[in-house]
């Protein structure tokens, strides 16, 4: 961690399990005016025991956003896991359980810290718009909004920088299409079409209907698994979640970010191809839509790379 001036009364970290919790474990190293002793509460998965290790942690039931009665049971454990311990700071990014605990911890005169998803480039989302009415949450979007009352301290990504590699052929392509509950039969059907003959290709595919689709594939890989394969790629091509993109990033690759769309019933809304153009635009990843997909697409990727930015600054929590 970096050796900036921090606080000794511990700190909570509190997140969804999945995206969320990648950014804000992203992001600890970066956060100035915490504890350097935190204590993390998310959703027991295998992908938040590899992630977490042997920090402290408190597992809490994994819940879908906007469902009532998971928002109150979190409650209950929120109430319960802040009256048994004073934390200083509490600090979430999202999503379910933000508003039980910032709201309970702000109640008990705790310093609460909400910064919002790189998911959302545009605007906050209903989580961020609920806690905005929670007098004395400190707030932060990962974009320059703009919008009163929320600060700007940076993103993410700031994390990462774009470099080159050696041009070489495509032998190995992992696909990820994210595990979200929606299909994404056009992203691999598109690559079906154009990868190279004799390429070897792990398919991670979700929730996608695989019937008439012959192919080897796996609904879900163990993130260290997913990582691993990542690294040993020549081309990584993902759905544009924030989290799938984070974790081809972190392998060293530059993704394929590959928007879904809600006019094809694959997602809620269209903020994956906010994700998709942003990266794109920072040379982190190529976008590109299911029909654009082609050899000259996987060659300029194999050509790309991303590496660790040390020089990114701090993420200073304070008064907005």
């Amino acid at each position: 961690m970096a050796e900036w001036d921090n606080v000794d009364m511990p700190t909570l970290l509190v997140a969804g399990a999945g995206g969320h919790l990648d950014e804000l474990h992203m992001l600890r190293p970066r956060l100035v005016g915490i504890s350097n002793e935190v204590t993390w509460v998310t959703a027991d998965t295998p992908q938040s025991r590899v992630l977490l290790g042997d920090e402290e942690r408190i597992f809490i039931p994994k819940a879908a956003p906007h469902d009532a009665r998971a928002t109150a049971t979190t409650a209950r454990r929120a109430l319960g896991i802040l009256h048994r311990r004073r934390f200083d700071h509490v600090v979430s990014t999202g999503s379910m359980p933000a508003v039980p605990f910032l709201t309970i911890g702000r109640a008990l005169g705790m310093s609460c810290h909400f910064i919002e998803s790189a998911a959302r480039v545009s605007g906050p989302s209903l989580t961020a718009r609920i806690l905005e009415r929670v007098p004395g949450v400190h707030r932060y979007g990962q974009y320059d909004w703009g919008r009163q009352h929320w600060a700007y301290r940076g993103s993410v990504f700031d994390g990462f920088a774009p470099s080159r590699l050696p041009e070489g052929p495509v032998r190995r392509i992992v696909v990820t299409v994210g595990v979200n509950g929606y299909g994404f039969g056009r992203l691999i059907d598109a690559l079906r079409r154009v990868a190279p003959e004799g390429a070897e290709i792990l398919w991670q595919t979700g929730s996608t209907d695989l019937t008439d689709r012959d192919i080897a594939a796996v609904p879900v890989m163990a993130t260290e698994d997913l990582l691993g394969a990542m690294r040993r790629a020549d081309v990584v091509i993902s759905h544009a979640g924030v989290g799938s993109a984070i974790l081809a990033m972190q392998a060293g690759k530059c993704p394929i970010l590959v928007p879904r769309e809600r006019a094809h019933r694959e997602h809620v809304d269209d903020h994956q191809r906010q994700i998709a153009d942003l990266l794109t635009r920072a040379g982190l990843a190529i976008g590109c839509d299911p029909p654009g997909l082609n050899a000259d697409v996987l060659a300029e990727a194999a050509r790309r790379s991303v590496v660790l930015n040390d020089h990114a600054s701090p993420f200073v929590l304070g008064v907005n």
